[in-house]
């Protein structure tokens, strides 16, 4: 039972579509990740992302900063894999939803104004990948094959 589970999970009947959306979106989150949990590229640190968090509600900082942290960054490499791309692309997309209704909903759609535009494009493309898979180029088709 649980192989059958596993093989659905990873089991992709794309092509090279699904590298077209896993390579950027995964250098995206994987970056916007460091800079929550390890302060690279400009980024605060799960201290100062934490202390964000908590001033706009979400609360407790610190862990929601680490989870959102993790999501990113963890989930941004995986989907570079191809490693378990639907999980992976479906906590990104229910992280891009949080980002969008806890920060950016209120500023409208254009990122000009902080508003949600480039978290729906990182939000679409995570469904994507997670209805379709990880595609001919996903280490997700190893995975498949020991099973």
């Amino acid at each position: 039972m649980s192989t059958q589970i596993l093989n659905k999970i990873v089991t992709s009947r794309t092509g090279y579509d699904a590298l077209a959306l896993r390579l950027p979106l995964g250098i995206i989150l994987a970056a916007h990740g460091a800079q929550k949990l390890f302060g690279w590229f400009g980024g605060y640190g799960l201290e100062g992302t934490g202390q964000w968090m908590a001033s706009i509600g979400l609360e407790p900082g610190f862990l929601m900063a680490l989870l959102a942290g993790s999501a990113e960054f963890f989930g941004g490499i995986a989907l570079l894999l191809g490693l378990l791309t639907r999980p992976a692309a479906l906590v990104a997309a229910f992280t891009m939803v949080v980002a969008i209704l806890s920060v950016h909903w209120e500023n409208g759609l254009f990122m000009s104004n902080n508003g949600y535009e480039f978290a729906l494009s990182l939000l679409a493309a995570s469904v994507a990948l997670t209805l379709r898979g990880g595609g001919s180029l996903a280490l997700d088709n190893q995975l498949h094959r020991v099973h």
